[in-house]
């Protein structure tokens, strides 16, 4: 893999974090919440892109490439599932959705998550002495169980410029995390519209 292809893959990574969870029929959890599988964000739910429409990919079981490097120490052992958006031109979002046993289950995955998002600039650095990353804390958002957002900037030795703005977001036994990314810096990110699309994928999941 070429160092501009890995960097892309990196910093690809964010937000686009509600697709990914199958839930088996049973009884509301501690929360009231009912077991029904969650809902995705639809393309149209997306930040607005300029001049290309957006097109949803179908909800797929796994994780997606892009969001694997920030987050794969945590990941492991989950059942999650997935949908990926992209435009015309290089912008591009996932989604990703995981349901766990319980409120409390949840509510420790969104916390590692965070904890990922929030070292994964470090993370990239590290890996590739040639790619420099800073993180930027876009803060709360209250929304059910809560959400959180980020943005993450990455530059490399030869110029290549990538922005991604992440989420993490949990409703009852639901978490999702939702990445956009595009090239660019932090004055390329759409951020009072990912925050909404973010408010309405955390209220879709249930």
């Amino acid at each position: 893999m070429s160092k501009r292809t890995r960097a892309a893959s990196l910093t690809t990574f964010v937000a686009a974090s509600v697709a990914l969870g199958a839930v088996l029929a049973g009884p509301a959890d501690a929360t009231g919440k009912t077991s029904a599988s969650p809902k995705f964000l639809s393309a149209s739910q997306l930040p607005p892109h300029p001049s290309s429409s957006w097109r949803a990919g179908k909800i797929t079981d796994g994780v997606p490439d892009e969001l694997r490097f920030c987050i794969q120490d945590t990941l492991p052992g989950y059942d999650s599932r997935y949908r990926d958006f992209r435009t015309d031109l290089e912008t591009n979002a996932q989604q990703l959705t995981i349901v766990v046993g319980s409120s409390a289950k949840a509510k420790a995955l969104a916390t590692r998550l965070n904890k990922d998002l929030r070292a994964c600039a470090t993370r990239i650095e590290q890996s590739d002495p040639e790619t420099e990353a800073a993180l930027k804390d876009y803060g709360k958002l209250s929304v059910e169980e809560g959400a959180h957002a980020y943005g993450l900037h990455t530059e490399t030795s030869w110029g290549a410029t990538d922005i991604n703005l992440y989420s993490v977001g949990r409703d009852g036994r639901a978490v999702t995390l939702v990445r956009w990314a595009q090239m660019g810096d932090f004055s390329d990110a759409p951020v009072k519209a990912f925050k909404k699309t973010t408010t309405t994928a955390v209220n879709k999941l249930y």
